[in-house]
């Protein structure tokens, strides 16, 4: 693998005094319009912990970026996005666009009466989203529940069993740890690393898919791809943007958390990122994966907010006007705001 090289742009967005953005703007997910218009959709968190998906034009000049919020792509209305208590909506997009069904994917965490649980919406213009619905992982042998960071491969692939689909991300979630997340870290520590939350990829059958677009929400196949392990991100691991192709395969950056101590009897938590690159016809079998984090939360705004600690990148914009292998990474700032970062692959 090429040498990666990241260097941070600052602080893209932030909460304005809207209501709605009171508990941060984060997590988001990228796309161009078919104009090459970049779109950003920030998870937006109101007092309460209610999420919306928001709709932000990006546009860059003199090296710099500049923001203009258009609304929303998504607000908390279907019955999987709402409760009675707090705590619920949309949460933690990730946007591809797939040619082969020319359409724009956005899979989030759709937090409702069940819990977290992956929904897919469509778009054809990056604009304007519909809903599909909740994913049915029946058909595979992942248990039902808690489950969360998809994000979709944008051209077809081929499954375990050789079968050409449509494949995304998703991290089936331990119950333990979404009952108490910290509670539950010591059990986590004394697990095997392969039983740790991980990475996986599903599989959805391209025929299925183009006979009818709502079978998106019916994977066939789903494997583990990428586990915690002994050199950095220990306790989990999960999804963070896209896939793009490169040279190697496709190129993803993904996010891992560390245990760094206990602040008190509350441990303390360090999400980073790092890098993973799938074979670019079998995406279940790894060509790299970085043995050390690419970025580790280390400015003002990366270890302090409403979660401390924490870098999560969730969107990539390939910037072939700035030359070949060059990408721009969008990442959460410590659960509270949006960082940029460009990567320049040697």
């Amino acid at each position: 693998m090429r040498t990666i090289h990241v260097e941070r742009l600052g602080t893209l967005l932030g909460p304005s005094p809207d209501a709605r953005e009171v508990g941060g703007v984060l997590n988001p997910a990228s796309a161009r319009t078919r104009a090459g218009t970049l779109l950003l959709y920030p998870r937006d968190v109101e007092h309460g912990n209610i999420s919306r998906i928001g709709l932000v034009r990006v546009s860059s000049e003199n090296g710099s970026f500049a923001t203009e919020r258009l609304g929303y792509a998504l607000e908390p209305q279907a019955p999987y996005e709402l409760r009675e208590h707090p705590g619920y909506g949309c949460e933690d997009p990730r946007v591809t666009f797939v040619p082969v069904i020319d359409r724009y994917v956005m899979a989030y965490t759709a937090f409702g009466p069940a819990g977290p649980r992956i929904a897919l919406a469509l778009s054809q213009d990056g604009y304007r989203w519909e809903r599909l619905g909740i994913v049915d992982f029946s058909q595979t042998s992942v248990p039902a529940g808690d489950d969360k960071d998809a994000a979709f491969f944008p051209e077809p692939v081929l499954s375990p069993h050789g079968v050409t689909s449509l494949a995304f991300y998703h991290r089936p979630m331990l119950h333990l740890s979404a009952v108490d997340g910290r509670a539950a870290i010591p059990l986590i520590q004394r697990m095997p690393y392969v039983d740790r939350e991980s990475i996986c990829i599903a599989y959805v059958p391209l025929d299925a898919v183009l006979d009818d677009l709502r079978a998106l929400c019916t994977p066939h196949e789903s494997v583990q791809v990428l586990s915690p392990d002994a050199h950095w991100g220990r306790l989990k691991v999960g999804a963070g943007t896209p896939p793009v192709r490169v040279r190697e395969g496709w190129l993803s950056f993904f996010h891992g958390v560390d245990v760094l101590g206990n602040n008190g009897h509350v441990p303390s938590l360090r999400y980073s990122a790092g890098a993973v690159v799938h074979d670019a016809r079998e995406p279940h079998r790894l060509v790299f994966r970085s043995m050390r984090p690419v970025l580790v939360p280390r400015t003002d705004g990366e270890r302090s907010g409403i979660v401390s600690n924490v870098v999560f990148p969730s969107a990539i914009d390939a910037r072939a006007d700035l030359g070949h292998h060059i990408y721009d990474i969008f990442y959460g700032m410590a659960d509270y705001a949006i960082g940029a970062a460009r990567v320049r692959l040697g």
